[in-house]
């Protein structure tokens, strides 16, 4: 269990919605005062915590995190938009893990979460997702079709694991620039476009199953094996 600490929604639902499609479980609050209560009946693998919140700050709670018995020993990947040293310096010697610097792109944080899981011996396996023939494996970083092993670029694995993390849901294609290239890309949608196309090509007969919504986008179906 992640849990996401974060008072902007928006950011807050990206977040969420990217890790449970890395086959990660998370809890999300928009405030300190929540996180201290869910603490109570649960001790999370990591917290990704903001710097800026409502009424207690990021860098408050994280220090009351580390004073506590119970909590000091929670992984803590700090967030803030400010983006200066001083933060980060701050954020770090008071026990801070990790690092994020907004705007971040979704598979950084993705991958930052997985680094400090294993640096801190509290790595779970991401789950494996299985749907119509396709199998793939975000730990071992690996995607099967029909039994074969099909070799995909980052941003191709990414799509893909996106689109079995949620089958039937409905991705424009600004949601998927956002979700996969990040907050800071700037580029066009057909770049989605392109991406799409090849990872349809390299998946075969099972390529059909990421289906083009017109006038929308795309969405991912196919029934569970």
């Amino acid at each position: 269990m992640i849990y996401l600490v974060e008072d902007d929604a928006g950011i807050r639902e990206l977040m969420s919605y990217t890790l449970v499609a890395s086959g990660f479980q998370t809890r999300s609050f928009d405030k300190g005062e929540s996180l201290w209560q869910a603490l109570e009946k649960e001790t999370p693998r990591l917290i990704i915590l903001d710097i800026m919140l409502p009424g207690e700050d990021g860098l408050s709670i994280l220090k009351k995190l580390r004073s506590r018995g119970n909590t000091a020993a929670i992984p803590v990947i700090m967030a803030t938009a400010k983006g200066t040293e001083y933060d980060r310096v701050i954020g770090l010697d008071l026990g801070a893990d990790d690092y994020l610097s907004k705007p971040f792109g979704m598979m950084e944080m993705v991958s930052r979460v997985k680094a400090v899981l294993r640096r801190t011996g509290k790595a779970e396996n991401a789950q494996q997702l299985s749907l119509g023939g396709i199998r793939i494996s975000p730990e071992e970083h690996t995607v099967m079709v029909m039994e074969k092993q099909v070799q995909l670029t980052l941003k191709e694995f990414e799509l893909l694991l996106l689109f079995m993390g949620r089958p039937g849901h409905v991705y424009s294609r600004e949601k998927l620039l956002m979700k996969v290239w990040g907050a800071d890309y700037v580029g066009e949608t057909r770049t989605v476009d392109v991406h799409i196309a090849t990872l349809r090509s390299k998946l075969g007969a099972c390529g059909g199953y990421i289906e083009t919504v017109r006038g929308v986008g795309y969405r991912f179906s196919a029934e569970d094996e």
